[in-house]
């Protein structure tokens, strides 16, 4: 008698029984899911990689400058964060997520409403900073909060995929939206200086701010959601779930609610003063700032891609399939499978090894893209180009490039980025999570800087409009910055990696 297909038969039932265990978490972390996929379709729609474009055509900047604003944007939303995370253990989950719904709301319709610049920088654009960086620590805060440590490995592996079900959507919507916009000249600031009027042919000539319309109606049901589903002071145990109610004074108004975050000031700047007392914060800290290197690919993706693709393919190139939905399926397809068959080896060497994956994967755009005119012209360009993308004519070996960039690094990412998350919150102590994860963004200040300051200095300099164009200097520098994350991860290892329960 054959044992095979018995073994077969418990490795397959407890494969399953992983995903099986999520069904006795609280209500609270599905609600936490489904706000974090209106709230990144949100970010995705009218934000991220829309922010450069809609900087130069709509608000009339220039390649250095649009890549100016947007470090003083992404380095300040990354500073709030930083700032944050003990506001978040000390406001609670429920009223910090009330709160930054509220100011990216707001912040959203300003800038649906007007592209004067008085105006919608600082209380559109710098102002959505608040909120966004508000979010961020309390969803990673939440998902550890209502999970057990049996269900944590596949609740992050959730969290992440999920994020990535938003963003590819957004990109999509991205896509048709821009497609389906006749887009005017690189400046249409004529159009759009004054009061923005919703009609067809206001969202012809404005295709971006349109998009960031889009992004005020995603963000209303996350609202509601959190405001009548999300019960305060809930917690999964090893024993089940416990729940603890906070007081109910300022939970149902905006003014109460801002009453208290000032009540929350004295014991928010205790937990923060006292994280720099603690050893282990400092090792943590040192490791946040090697992944800093492999992080930085992505802003590079958002910040700097949009323009280059549509330099080097043309105006009609579907940016968000090519990059992002891509990018966001395959993550969302292997994350889950992949946070359930690692279980068992260290978020530490999960970091390192993925990030060596996604570093490498940028040096097939630092190569000349004629390398790939073979296979632009077999099976895979036609793949890609023609029934994917629905190019006319001969396929750019561009395509083929990207699609094998975008297709490795997705890989990487699937194995280092949801594990971070965990690392994070193993350093944390127990109350600390949010603040723990907010500073681990600190290294990202300076370097969302220079991500944005390079990215305008490299596109002007290398993949100007018009002129000779050596793209492929862009990609080797951004490569060589990625690589310092696994030969730093490496060579610390001894320092930096922690003991993990059951690995």
């Amino acid at each position: 008698m054959n044992p095979q297909p018995n073994a077969s038969g418990r490795r397959f039932k407890n494969f399953f029984h992983k995903f099986t265990m999520m069904a006795s978490a609280p209500r609270e972390l599905w609600i936490v899911y489904g706000a974090y996929i209106m709230e990144n379709l949100a970010y995705k729609v009218g934000a991220a990689s829309v922010l450069t474009l809609w900087l130069s055509a709509d608000l009339g900047f220039g390649d250095k400058s649009a890549g100016a604003m947007i470090a003083v944007w992404s380095a300040m939303l990354t500073l709030i964060t930083v700032l944050v995370g003990s506001l978040v253990d000390a406001l609670g989950i429920r009223r910090t997520f009330l709160l930054g719904f509220w100011i990216c709301l707001v912040a959203r319709t300003v800038m649906t409403l007007t592209a004067e610049r008085w105006i919608v920088l600082p209380f559109g654009l710098f102002l959505q900073a608040v909120g966004i960086a508000l979010m961020t620590p309390v969803m990673v805060a939440a998902c550890k909060r209502y999970s057990n440590a049996a269900q944590r490995s596949v609740a992050f592996a959730l969290f992440y995929a999920l994020m990535n079900f938003g963003y590819a959507v957004g990109d999509m919507i991205f896509d048709h939206v821009r497609s389906a916009a006749t887009e005017q000249s690189p400046l249409h600031k004529e159009h759009v200086a004054h009061i923005w009027r919703p009609t067809w042919q206001s969202l012809q000539q404005c295709p971006y701010q349109t998009l960031i319309f889009l992004s005020v109606v995603f963000t209303i049901p996350g609202l509601i959601l959190v405001w009548f589903c999300l019960r305060d002071g809930v917690e999964m145990t090893e024993a089940g779930v416990k729940i603890t109610p906070r007081e109910k004074s300022g939970i149902n108004s905006l003014a109460t609610l801002l009453n208290s975050v000032r009540e929350s000031a004295a014991k928010t700047w205790k937990i923060f003063s006292s994280l720099w007392g603690q050893p282990a914060f400092y090792r943590f800290l040192l490791f946040m700032s090697l992944v800093v290197g492999v992080r930085m690919i992505y802003y590079y993706i958002l910040f700097l891609f949009p323009k280059y693709g549509l330099r080097e393919l043309g105006d009609g190139l579907k940016i968000g399939h090519l990059t992002g939905v891509l990018n966001e399926v395959l993550i969302l397809a292997l994350v889950p499978i992949c946070g359930v068959l690692t279980q068992k080896i260290s978020a530490y060497r999960m970091v390192t090894f993925g990030s060596l994956v996604s570093a490498l994967s940028v040096f097939f755009l630092a190569v000349p893209p004629q390398w790939f005119q073979s296979l632009a012209d077999g099976w895979l360009g036609d793949a890609v180009a023609h029934r994917w993308l629905g190019v006319m004519g001969a396929v750019n070996p561009h395509y083929v490039s990207i699609f094998l960039f975008i297709v490795l690094y997705s890989i990487g990412e699937t194995l280092w980025s949801p594990r971070l998350y965990e690392y994070a919150a193993a350093c944390a102590p127990k109350g600390q999570e949010a603040s723990y994860m907010s500073l681990s963004m600190l290294p990202m200040f300076a370097a969302k800087f220079f991500v944005g300051a390079s990215s305008g200095w490299l596109l002007a300099q290398f993949c100007p409009p018009t002129g000779p164009r050596h793209s492929e200097v862009i990609w080797l520098f951004i490569g060589c910055l990625g690589l310092v994350t696994p030969l730093g991860t490496f060579l610390f290892r001894k320092k930096l990696q922690l003991h993990e329960a059951g690995r």
